[in-house]
């Protein structure tokens, strides 16, 4: 049996880098995840998500005078390859951000299938390989957009009770999020990973309790 090069073999799959906690360094794995990925040769897409721009800050790109953005492609005023940027890697694009996305979670809010706007433009666009999401410190409309547009997601954690307390809500989202897609598409694919997301849950529901009792 003959095995391929693991940085030749075709790969699309999105990772959404999520906590509702800021500080617990979302943007640097994220951007050093992109960052490894391109520099093993894999094509990548790091899609800034949070309106501070950080991790376009990091990748180089001025962010004044911006556009197109990603804020304009979840509006749906511009097409999605018209808003990615070029980076100093040959394998590495981003989908920059800047503060105009602060809008964005009171304008989605009476656009129809508001949940999925990045997932379809994500769909809609000739895209290959890997997809980083880097969200923004809440559990808004913006996380819920990565949520439905990723199948996978990564969740940078600090060691102590309460960023334990606010994975469980996280994971909540994250189910809520799951149904969201099952009403679209992928069915069982997401099934299977919504029984996996309700173990953990519940297992962290009773390690939380625990803990609150024995700090009482």
């Amino acid at each position: 049996m003959q095995c391929e090069p693991w940085n030749t073999v075709t790969v699309h799959r999105t990772i959404a880098v999520v906590n509702q906690k800021g500080g617990v360094g979302k943007t640097t794995t994220a951007v050093n995840l992109a960052t490894g990925l391109a520099l093993a040769e894999r094509t990548t897409l790091l899609v800034d998500l949070d309106p501070q721009g950080n991790a376009t800050t990091g990748l180089g790109v001025e962010k004044a005078g911006l556009f197109p953005t990603v804020y304009h492609v979840l509006l749906g005023a511009e097409p999605l390859d018209k808003a990615i940027r070029p980076t100093a890697l040959p394998s590495l694009r981003l989908l920059p951000s800047d503060i105009d996305l602060v809008g964005a979670e009171i304008e989605l809010v009476g656009i129809e299938q508001r949940e999925s706007r990045l997932k379809s433009a994500l769909e809609a666009a000739p895209l290959d390989g890997w997809i980083i999401i880097d969200c923004p410190p809440s559990l808004g409309l913006l996380t819920i957009n990565a949520l439905v547009a990723a199948d996978s997601v990564l969740v940078p954690l600090q060691c102590e009770f309460y960023a334990l307390e606010g994975l469980t809500h996280l994971l909540k989202t994250e189910s809520l999020s799951r149904r969201i897609a099952v009403h679209a598409d992928d069915a069982a694919e997401i099934g299977q990973l919504s029984a996996a997301l309700n173990g953990m849950l519940e297992r962290l529901e009773r390690s939380v309790a625990g803990m609150r009792r024995f700090t009482a």
